[in-house]
């Protein structure tokens, strides 16, 4: 999902840099609101963690494989502006580090798995979470929730690629959204498996905080 230089035209990442950056800035302020003192390291342990789990493949069909993407994950633990930023920090490093992305579609990358997958993610987390008490809540949404943002970030890039000429709607969008119905459901389980270890052993961890 990481597009790579050259796949998006002008008409495409420019726009999509704008709206990233001007996501971002808003993320950023309202963090500096939201955010407590403690929640400041803990932004960069979640990083650390997404950026290593990143680095690890899982097959899906055939020789596709899928791995984490991470944003239901850290909106659950840091709330949708904290997470929004993480996944954005994340995606820089891979993009400059890495060579992970291209740099030009880096805006397009962060619009679909930051602001799309991370703070869209949140709002259907956060709904199902509040109709369903307890612990069960917080777990059935990130489920659903961390499934959909893939399948959901997928879509966008494929409309993108679509907008740009490289690839025809109706082709680009049931490839891409296909197979990462599958990885979304490994996205679905690990993220699942995380919150549920944070709940056994420091539930205080998982942000409560209305928002959204």
């Amino acid at each position: 999902m990481h597009i790579p230089d050259g796949f998006l035209a002008a008409n495409t990442w420019i726009p999509a840099w704008i709206l990233s950056i001007g996501g971002l800035g808003f993320c950023i302020k309202k963090a500096q609101e939201a955010l407590k003192e403690k929640l400041i390291p803990l932004m960069g342990v979640v990083a650390a963690f997404i950026f290593a789990a990143q680095m690890l493949n899982f097959p899906v069909a055939g020789a596709t494989s899928g791995h984490l993407l991470g944003g239901v994950l850290a909106v659950v633990l840091l709330g949708p502006y904290g997470g929004a930023i993480v996944i954005a920090i994340v995606l820089v490093i891979q993009c400059l580090v890495f060579q992970d992305g291209g740099v030009t579609t880096l805006g397009a990358n962060i619009f679909n798995m930051s602001i799309i997958g991370s703070m869209g993610g949140y709002y259907l987390y956060n709904v199902i979470r509040k109709r369903i008490d307890g612990d069960r809540g917080i777990l059935i949404g990130t489920a659903i929730a961390a499934w959909l943002s893939v399948v959901a970030a997928s879509a966008f890039c494929a409309v993108e690629l679509a907008i740009s000429g490289t690839s025809p709607l109706h082709i680009a969008l049931p490839a891409m959204a296909l197979v990462h119905m599958l990885i979304g459901i490994g996205e679905a389980i690990i993220s699942v498996l995380v919150v549920s270890f944070v709940l056994k052993t420091r539930s205080d961890l998982i942000y409560n905080k209305e928002e959204l």
